[in-house]
């Protein structure tokens, strides 16, 4: 693999990470939209638990995905 197929490897990468960061953000807002509007609904417990887990492990797999961007971008000289 040579510099070029390298640079291009790494620009494909960070295109799909930033895609896939996007994807991640409006689930866990729309999971926190879903929460924040069934404020005043009677729920069960455990669903409403059960959503806020699920919106927190998205948060963190973005966290994980915004380091993973930065550490690209680096490499590829964008920062």
């Amino acid at each position: 693999m040579d510099a070029d197929d390298s640079r291009a490897a790494l620009e494909e990468e960070l295109r799909q990470v930033e895609a896939d960061l996007a994807e991640l953000r409006r689930t866990a807002a729309e999971l926190r939209r879903q929460i924040g509007e069934g404020w005043n609904e009677p729920t069960d417990a455990a669903e409403r638990a059960a959503l806020i887990t699920q919106a927190e492990e998205q948060e963190a797999f973005a966290e994980d995905l915004e380091a993973r961007r930065d550490e690209l971008r680096r490499r590829l000289g964008l920062d």
